[in-house]
């Protein structure tokens, strides 16, 4: 009975320390989607930021609406996963652009 009840004790405590790794994985599996889905967030909003400037650059003015982006400078836009907020304030100054994944926030 010793060695039979030895044998249990190692199998569970096996068993605990590989919940507990896989409880770690799945925690560290979670953040690093997370950030990814900042980072290709932020990359959205800079390459707005860039096309915008590139009007600017070019017409004189900042463009008054993200579909002329899309129409004029070959801006791609997934609005399926992203919801975009483009706010221009003036002709010779940057709009506020705002990106943010439908994922994370279906209420906004």
């Amino acid at each position: 009975m010793d060695n039979n009840h030895g044998w249990r004790r190692l199998i569970i405590s096996i068993v605990a320390v590989l919940i507990i790794i896989l409880a770690g994985v799945f925690v560290w599996a979670d953040r690093a989607a997370k950030e990814s889905m900042a980072d290709q967030t932020e990359s959205i909003k800079d390459t707005i930021y860039e096309r915008a400037l590139q009007c600017y650059v070019i017409e004189g003015a900042y463009p008054e609406s993200l579909d002329y982006l899309v129409e004029n400078y070959g801006l791609a836009v997934n609005t399926e996963d992203y919801r975009i907020l483009y706010k221009p304030y003036a002709e010779n100054q940057p709009p506020d652009v705002r990106v943010i994944y439908k994922g994370d926030t279906e209420k906004q």
